[in-house]
């Protein structure tokens, strides 16, 4: 039986609370959260600063036994300091999750590996892990530079590598690629479907990304090659945002559709 967790782009609509109460409802063990914003003036979810959240967001999670699994987002430019990610990483020890979602907007390679140092060791007294995606538009494009930065990091011992279906069908990598990603680095991945391809703009792969992902089965990535070559026991984080769909049947209703979708592709439901 697979873990799964229901990621802030699948209801991005939803408070704090409501996405806690709509995973319960639908069995999904975890919620993943965005608490602070993707890019300047980006959206996110009120947490941090709400007292009021806080305290229901806290109350949910001991009503319903649903767990806070990953946070959004880090992103590590060519100037970075870990401390302004303080109020995060203090929120993700308050609520008990497990990782933080790491992006890398840096292209020297030698300098991202030592900010990302920086992170991990400025993270371990929070029990996080600093999980880095792969994502073709980023400084870090494929499953391979992911974890030469964390070569080169030197390792630390709570670093991490993302897998998103979407930006393993839209890279290079490959499916030896995602076997040679030693187990303890690897915490949860992400599903979806699109398009597969290495032909799209930047454009085209952020909107994908952001808002018109596929459901399993829809699109044609490898998405069940992919799931075989990683641990069958990795928590799934289900990560299919498509703001048309989504917003005519609201989340809760889009939750249970990306659900069911991802079991089935599992061959779990």
């Amino acid at each position: 039986m697979r873990t799964y967790s229901l990621a802030y782009l699948t209801a991005n609509a939803s408070t704090v609370p409501q996405a806690i109460g709509i995973a319960a409802e639908l069995g999904y063990g975890f919620v993943g959260l965005r608490l602070q914003p993707n890019g300047p003036g980006g959206p996110c979810q009120s947490f941090i600063d709400d007292v009021a959240v806080q305290r229901e967001t806290l109350a949910r999670m001991a009503d319903t036994g649903v767990q806070v699994y990953d946070l959004e987002i880090i992103r590590i430019g060519e100037q970075f300091d870990p401390v302004v990610h303080r109020p995060l990483l203090e929120a993700g020890a308050a609520l008990k999750a497990r990782a933080v979602l790491v992006a890398a907007d840096d292209t020297n390679e030698q300098r991202l590996s030592q900010h990302y140092a920086q992170l991990c060791e400025f993270m371990q007294p929070y029990g996080l892990t600093a999980d880095l995606e792969f994502m073709p538009w980023t400084g870090v494009k494929d499953a391979q530079s992911a974890l030469r930065v964390i070569t080169l990091a030197g390792t630390p011992k709570n670093a991490g590598i993302l897998v998103d279906a979407l930006h393993f069908g839209r890279s290079t990598t490959s499916l030896a690629d995602i076997a040679a990603i030693p187990h303890a680095l690897l915490h949860y991945a992400q599903m979806c479907d699109a398009q597969a391809g290495l032909n799209f703009t930047t454009e085209e792969l952020i909107h994908t990304a952001r808002q018109h992902r596929l459901l399993p089965g829809e699109g044609t990535i490898d998405v069940t090659g992919l799931f075989a070559a990683l641990p069958s026991d990795l928590p799934v984080s289900v990560e299919i945002p498509d703001l048309q769909r989504a917003a005519a049947l609201g989340d809760r209703a889009w939750a249970e559709v990306a659900l069911n979708a991802t079991k089935k592709i599992l061959d779990d439901d």
